[in-house]
């Protein structure tokens, strides 16, 4: 019997090649879609759960108040783990990590640029590192010590083997030295979000930087393990005022976020949590969902549109004895069988795109076929076989055998308006992909045109390195000056200035800020800048009222300059030569910046301060290019560089590209929404494709007989058109209402967004009215244009 069904099978398929080719490339590229998602969304959803104890490892968060409301951030006081770990039985392990820039790690005349991170001691017990070399125990028991990535060791020694012991130096803007490498662990996986090629201890985080021991201050992140029987909203509640009981004059709330899913749920609002990137994880689920439930609708369209030409083989094999339940099986296995077929071109297809795909999306995945992915793959076409092949099997299969054999039957009211449904959903969601990937891509416009407040084009910056063995600050400086110096004399530089932290994304700061109008319960969460003279006339930074640090006041190093926010937020008028105090000493207001962007615009700008920062061992350097002279001055740049640092590597960044990178996501989401909206597209497309060229076909004989009764071809194109035309109209009418809902709603994460235009529903409408035109009318066109005699003939 199943022999005698595939025979039945691959005579239809034979048969009816045009259908057969339309549901195969439809099916094909729709799992192919579906597949890249799944592979995609598998990723997302694996990051960072490779931890070993996962389940336990948790990031302290801390809710802050402020004027326009609670603000959540991962910074928090550095001593808050050590603290945590000591006084809560709760804590089995807990670890503080703080980011120490990038910077030059060098041997013999070897030097690299990698990232640091300064860790504390139980760091190697809190995550899941494999060690290559050394202990994890104690390697970093010295704080003269440090542990490097197996990466990294290659890189500087060209081995990984036999590098314990061994001497490097250490150079980035708040940290310079001899230290030993201690320990070597095995490169984490692809899939951490967090990855740093140097591990320093944490004491000596502390030593340079003790001004952060204050309770006020923030910095560093902290993760616990917790036991395995503690309930975790108790623990919260537990937490929550701990750093008030520590100082009362600070007003944050602690609550914990499990670290294996602050990759995806990153964003709060308010307090609470409000998503992140399980949006997208979400939206594309979504999307491969719906470009499978398209390829299905399909499949169903043309199956039941060709079914008035299987009538007669149903009625036969049911006069023949076949039980409708026999034909259900025999036109679902035809299903299967096409969703199979489907299946392998569709993997071929995604083995030969997936280079091309892990660049689009910045990943490393893999097509290995491990238990999950077959058991994804599987399940995947098994679902798509069914629905598929669902409706036509029940379809045909309740066909009268007396009645069919008569030529009695010729088509249901059922058929059409199912067609005209499944028809109607297809249209609705192509507008629906159309305007949310429109809205997408002008909201990504806005953010990488809008006027920041500074301008970030031609700007590069680089580690300044070292030059030789500086012993006081005094010498410094005049190291540091005389770089500058050099660089600015550069034809082609602008402006040059040495700067700490970053411009695109500070993250951090303080609210160990007094005034003497100060509210004792207001806690303002203040971002710092330290940056040297000339730093915000190389930004481009507009000031409101004031001046700039200027070396000719040499009392600047005892001054600040505010933003707007912070000025507003303190409620403070005239703000300019009055004193306040910033981590216990008297500052100077000496002007106010205009309102700028240093982070994405997901958040609204925040209170903010630049700190002048001309005695500090290493430093940033910023160096503003003339427009279209980049590549010979970048070299000269360079020429400079190495003089200064030789042996170094000389690696740079531009601020643009930094700035762009706070959009990846976005952009990358941007990207994969414009290529799944055009397949999409094009699998609605062959659906009135298919259709389309049934409809014609079917209604051969009246086109003839419309004709030979004087019919303009435009009135026989108008009749065959209008079905569609008119179930596309209803579609567009029913997708601006939902397009609208769901676009706002995503537009409202940003603090600063477009507005919904009128013309983005209108303009897609038009759009899709034209496919469909393109799509039916030539059809249409060719079947009205056709030679009514040979149309008229009996067959």
């Amino acid at each position: 019997m199943l022999q005698h069904n595939i025979v039945m099978i691959y005579r239809g398929f034979k048969r009816y090649r045009g259908t057969f080719f339309i549901n195969l490339i439809g099916l094909s590229t729709g799992l192919a879609s579906a597949l890249f998602i799944y592979l995609w969304v598998d990723d997302e959803t694996h990051v960072d759960k490779f931890h070993e104890k996962d389940c336990q490892l948790f990031q302290v968060m801390k809710n802050v108040p402020t004027s326009s409301g609670i603000i959540t951030i991962e910074n928090t006081p550095t001593r808050l783990a050590e603290a945590l770990a000591k006084e809560m039985p709760e804590v089995e392990y807990s670890a503080s990590v703080t980011n120490s820039e990038k910077g030059s790690i060098s041997f013999n005349d070897k030097g690299i640029t990698a990232d640091g991170q300064f860790v504390s001691k139980d760091y190697f017990k809190t995550f899941s590192y494999s060690f290559i070399q050394g202990d994890k125990e104690t390697a970093l028991s010295n704080k003269y010590n440090i542990v490097i990535s197996e990466n990294l060791a290659a890189k500087l020694f060209n081995t990984t083997d036999d590098v314990i012991g061994k001497m490097v130096a250490w150079n980035n803007e708040s940290l310079n030295g001899d230290f030993v490498v201690s320990g070597v662990f095995k490169q984490l996986a692809w899939n951490a979000s967090i990855k740093a090629d140097i591990l320093f201890s944490y004491e000596l985080f502390l030593e340079k930087n003790p001004k952060l021991e204050d309770w006020r201050n923030s910095d560093p992140g902290t993760y616990l393990i917790l036991r395995e029987e503690v309930d975790v909203d108790q623990f919260n509640h537990k937490i929550a005022g701990f750093i008030k009981s520590k100082n009362e004059n600070t007003n944050g709330t602690l609550f914990l976020q499990r670290y294996s899913e602050k990759y995806l749920h990153n964003k709060y609002e308010n307090g609470k949590p409000a998503g992140g990137r399980v949006s997208y994880v979400t939206l594309f689920s979504l999307v491969a969902f719906f470009i499978l439930i398209n390829a299905c609708i399909n499949f169903m369209n043309l199956s039941t549109a060709k079914a008035m030409r299987r009538f007669k083989e149903v009625g036969v094999r049911k006069i023949m004895g076949a039980k409708r339940r026999a034909l259900v099986f025999q036109f679902l296995l035809e299903s299967m069988l096409m969703t199979a077929l489907s299946s392998i071109v569709a993997i071929v297809l995604v083995r030969l795109l997936l280079p091309w795909f892990n660049e689009i999306t910045a990943k490393n995945i893999s097509l290995a076929f491990e238990m999950r992915l077959i058991i994804g793959a599987l399940g995947i076409t098994i679902f798509t076989g069914i629905i598929s092949g669902s409706y036509p099997s029940l379809y045909l299969s309740n066909f009268n055998p007396v009645m069919v054999l008569k030529g009695k039957l010729h088509s249901f009211l059922g058929e059409f308006w199912t067609r005209k449904g499944l028809v109607l959903f297809q249209s609705i969601l192509s507008i629906i992909l159309i305007i949310c990937t429109w809205v997408v891509y002008k909201q990504i416009d806005l953010v990488q045109t809008e006027n920041l407040g500074y301008s970030r084009d031609n700007i590069v910056y680089f580690e300044k390195g070292t030059s030789g063995d500086i012993k006081n600050n005094n010498a410094f400086i005049t190291d540091l000056e005389l770089f500058l110096q050099n660089l600015k004399s550069i034809p082609g530089v602008l402006n040059a200035t040495n700067f700490r932290h970053s411009i695109t994304n500070r993250q951090g700061g303080t609210t160990d800020v007094v005034w003497d109008s100060k509210d004792t319960g207001n806690s303002i969460d203040f971002t710092d800048f330290a940056g040297g003279y000339d730093l915000i006339e190389t930004l481009g930074i507009q000031m409101k009222e004031g001046r700039t640090f200027s070396r000719n006041f040499t009392s600047d190093k005892l001054t600040v300059i505010f933003n707007e926010k912070a000025i507003e937020a303190m409620g403070l008028t005239s703000p300019v030569g009055k004193v306040i105090k910033i981590w216990g000493e008297d500052r100077e207001i000496i002007g106010v910046t205009k309102n700028f962007h240093f982070q994405s615009f997901y958040e609204e700008i925040k209170p903010l301060f630049f700190d002048l920062s001309i005695n500090k061992r290493v430093s940033k350097i910023m160096v503003k290019i003339k427009a279209g002279t980049e590549r010979e001055t970048l070299q000269r740049i360079q020429d400079i560089y190495a003089t200064h640092n030789p042996g170094q590597t000389f690696e740079y960044s531009f601020i643009d590209t930094d700035y762009q990178s706070l959009y990846e996501s976005e952009n990358r989401v941007a990207i994969l929404s414009k290529y799944f909206t055009a397949i999409a597209i094009i699998i609605s497309c062959l659906g009135l494709f298919g259709l389309a060229t049934f409809t014609a076909e079917k209604r051969r004989k009246e086109i003839g007989v419309r004709k030979v009764l004087g019919s303009s071809v435009l009135s026989i194109v108008y009749l065959l058109s209008s079905e569609f035309f008119s179930t596309v109209l209803i579609s567009i009418l029913i997708a601006f209402p939902i397009s609208y809902v769901i676009t706002k709603k995503w537009l409202d994460s940003f603090a600063y967004r477009i507005e919904l235009e009128w013309w983005y529903f209108i303009g897609t409408g038009i759009l899709v009215l034209l496919l469909t035109w393109l799509t039916v009318g030539i059809h249409a066109t060719k079947a009205a244009l056709a030679n009514p005699t040979k149309s008229l003939k009996d067959e």
